[in-house]
């Protein structure tokens, strides 16, 4: 029998080799024993280690995370327009779209170059939409809200007389100097004798032409009178002041000159043909400013307006009556 091969031992290697093929594959299958895995590009990549029991996974990336890691880093915020600090403070104008420094001066009863001046612009042309603008003097800042009333006029009184001394009167206080150091030039010929009346703050007003009132005050429209004439027909003063604006950069006004009198009021007039004063320049009331035309209107006309603090009034009411 130990000569022969025994048929049972054949059997017995046989199980012996399937158990050790299982155990061969049991531990190629083992979480711990991972084997490459080849893709079909060709490329061995090998499989996440695995994690041990118990063990805390790293926490996955949000979805923004990732997006800013992807986007890069958050550009700065765009600068704010100058003067933004100052919005909504009084004496102070926020920039709209179609805005110009001539139309703003107008609309806040100030000279343009003074509102450049104000804020330091170079170039009265460029402003930006949401600048903010001062449109009153540093100084007068704090009181744009509450305006300081003019002076009245000065009565002179006696001084009670010491004994033995005969009574003495105060002197009368000395003309104020004018805004540009000299002598204001004197009125036409004739005007003079224009009707005049003294209105709000001491302002003596005189009607500007001559013509009729082709169209009455409507503040949400017209803004102003509209005097009739013929072309060339002499353009006045309505009252003593200071030419802010000379020129026709200000749409549907034509060639106009705006007079600023005091701290509260100006007046403007427009479609002018032909203007005789400039910037800067002292008139008197009844002086001939400009000629009567019709630039940017349809007819032959001088639209006349009065403004309060910028306000458009009825001219009307302060003019005397013809």
């Amino acid at each position: 029998m130990s000569g022969r091969f025994h048929p049972h031992l054949k059997f017995v290697r046989a199980g012996a080799l399937l158990m050790m093929m299982a155990a061969g594959l049991a531990g190629c299958a083992s979480p711990d024993h991972r084997a490459p895995v080849e893709d079909r590009s060709g490329k061995v990549r090998n499989l996440p280690e695995p994690q041990l029991p118990g063990a805390a996974r790293p926490p996955a990336a949000s979805a923004a995370s990732a997006a800013a890691a992807v986007a890069g880093p958050a550009p700065a915020p765009a600068p704010l327009p100058p003067g933004s600090e100052n919005a909504g403070k009084p004496g102070h104008y926020t920039v709209k779209r179609g805005d110009t420094l001539y139309a703003i001066g107008l609309e806040t009863g100030q000279g343009y170059r003074d509102i450049a001046r104000w804020n330091g612009l170079e170039n009265p042309n460029l402003i930006e939409v949401g600048q903010v603008l001062r449109v009153v003097p540093p100084e007068a800042a704090a009181a744009v809200a509450r305006p300081v009333a003019s002076a009245g006029r000065v009565e002179t009184r006696p001084l009670p007389a010491a004994p033995g001394l005969a009574p003495t009167t105060l002197p009368a206080p000395a003309a104020a100097p004018s805004a540009a150091g000299s002598a204001l030039p004197a009125p036409v010929a004739g005007a003079a004798a224009r009707p005049t009346t003294e209105g709000e703050d001491g302002i003596v007003w005189s009607w500007p032409a001559a013509g009729p009132v082709a169209t009455p005050f409507e503040e949400n429209r017209t803004k102003g009178l509209a005097i009739g004439g013929r072309a060339g027909d002499p353009v006045l003063a309505a009252a003593d002041g200071r030419v802010v604006y000379a020129g026709s950069g200000l749409r549907g006004y034509g060639n106009l000159v705006i007079v600023k009198h005091n701290n509260l009021f100006l007046s403007a007039y427009a479609h002018n043909q032909t203007l005789l004063v400039k910037e800067d320049q002292l008139v008197r009331r009844g002086q001939r400013i400009a000629e009567m035309g019709n630039s940017d209107a349809e007819r032959v006309q001088l639209h006349f307006e009065i403004r309060r603090q910028g306000k458009p009034v009825d001219p009307a009411r302060l003019l005397p009556p013809r």
